[in-house]
C-alpha cells in the first residue's frame, strides 16, 4: 500500500496547539494569578489578633520575696541559726521547671520545736495561642477554674454569704490523712476554737471581739473564712483548712491571685503534733497576704 504523504505545515499547527496548552495549565499556579490575589485579600480582611499580656517572662521565684517576709513566716524557736543554716532555710529550694519563662516556684521549709512550717510559691505566666482571645483573658479562666475548684464563697472580701455558704464549708472529708475543714472559724476535734480565730462566735458561744484598725490586714468584717479578696492584683482568693490527723493537726492557708496574664499561687502551712495547740489562723492568714501584695507591688513595677 503507498504510504501518505506527510505534510510539514500540518506538524508546526500541531505544535503550536500543544504548547499553548501548557502555557495555559502553568499559568493558573503563578504567584501572581488571580487566585493568589484573592487569598492575599482574604487575609487583609482578617480580625486582628488579640492583644498579648503585660508580661513576657518571669522573675526568679526564690529571690522574689524579700528576706524579711520570709524570716518572719518561718519563725525560730529561740536558736539562732549559723550563716549556712540560715541560708538553707531562707533561700529557698527552687523548683524543677523545663521553661523559666512560662513557670517558676520555689518551697522554703523550717522546723521547730513548736512544730514545722512550709511555704510554697509558684508562679504561672499564661500564653494563649487563640489568636481571638488574649492573654489576660486566658488567664482569668484559668483563675476561675481554681477558685471554682476551691468552692470559694461569693459576695467580696471577707463577707462570705451566710444563707448560702460553701458546700465544702460544712462537709468533712476524710482522707486517710484526717478530717479537713474548710472553715477557719469551725471548732477542731479537740472541742476548741482555732487559737487566733476572730469574728462572730457559733451560736451559744461567749463573743469574741477584735479591732481591725490594730492590723491594716485584717478584714473590715473580722471574718478569717475562705473567701474573695477585692484588693489584690485582678482578682484574687484566700482558702483556709484545718487537717487533724492521728500524728498531729496542721492548718493550710492559700492565697491566689492574678495580675494581667500571671497567675501566682502561695502555699503556707503550720503542723504542730500536739492537737491542743492549733496553728492561729488569722496569723497565718495575715502573713499570706503580706507577701502576696509584696509580690504584686514586685510583678507591677
Amino acid at each position: 500500500m503507498p504510504r501518505k504523504p506527510f505534510v510539514p505545515g500540518a506538524a508546526v499547527v500541531v505544535a503550536a496547539a500543544l504548547a499553548a496548552g501548557l502555557t495555559g495549565c502553568t499559568g493558573s499556579s503563578s504567584p501572581d494569578s488571580d487566585a493568589g490575589d484573592a487569598k492575599s485579600g482574604g487575609a487583609a480582611t482578617s480580625s486582628p489578633a488579640a492583644e498579648p499580656g503585660r508580661y513576657q517572662t518571669l522573675p526568679e521565684a526564690c529571690g522574689l520575696p524579700s528576706r524579711g517576709v520570709i524570716r518572719r513566716m518561718l519563725p525560730g524557736d529561740g536558736q539562732a541559726l549559723s550563716d549556712t543554716e540560715a541560708q538553707k532555710v531562707y533561700g529557698g529550694q527552687a523548683d524543677i521547671t523545663y521553661d523559666t519563662d512560662r513557670r517558676v516556684g520555689c518551697r522554703w521549709t523550717r522546723e521547730t520545736t513548736a512544730g514545722t512550717r512550709h511555704l510554697g510559691l509558684d508562679i504561672q505566666r499564661v500564653v494563649s495561642y487563640d489568636s481571638t482571645v488574649s492573654d489576660d483573658d486566658k488567664a482569668q479562666a484559668l483563675y476561675g477554674k481554681k477558685e471554682l475548684a476551691a468552692q470559694i464563697p461569693s459576695g467580696g472580701a471577707g463577707s462570705p454569704s451566710p444563707a448560702a455558704p460553701s458546700p465544702s464549708a460544712s462537709k468533712s472529708k476524710e482522707k486517710g490523712e484526717g478530717v479537713v475543714t474548710n472553715d477557719a472559724t469551725d471548732k477542731s476535734a479537740t472541742g476548741k476554737s482555732p487559737a487566733g480565730a476572730k469574728g462572730k462566735a457559733p451560736s451559744g458561744s461567749p463573743s469574741q471581739t477584735s479591732d481591725p484598725s490594730t492590723d491594716p490586714s485584717t478584714d473590715p468584717s473580722g471574718s478569717t473564712a475562705p473567701r474573695v479578696l477585692d484588693d489584690l492584683g485582678d482578682a484574687a482568693f484566700l482558702n483556709d483548712k484545718l487537717v487533724t490527723a492521728d500524728s498531729g493537726v496542721h492548718r493550710d492557708v492559700t492565697v491566689v491571685f492574678r495580675t494581667s496574664n500571671v497567675i501566682v499561687k502561695i502555699t503556707y502551712d503550720q503542723w504542730s503534733t500536739d492537737k491542743t495547740m492549733l496553728p492561729d489562723s488569722q496569723e497565718l492568714q495575715d502573713k499570706a497576704r503580706s507577701l502576696a501584695t509584696e509580690l504584686s507591688d514586685s510583678l507591677s513595677e
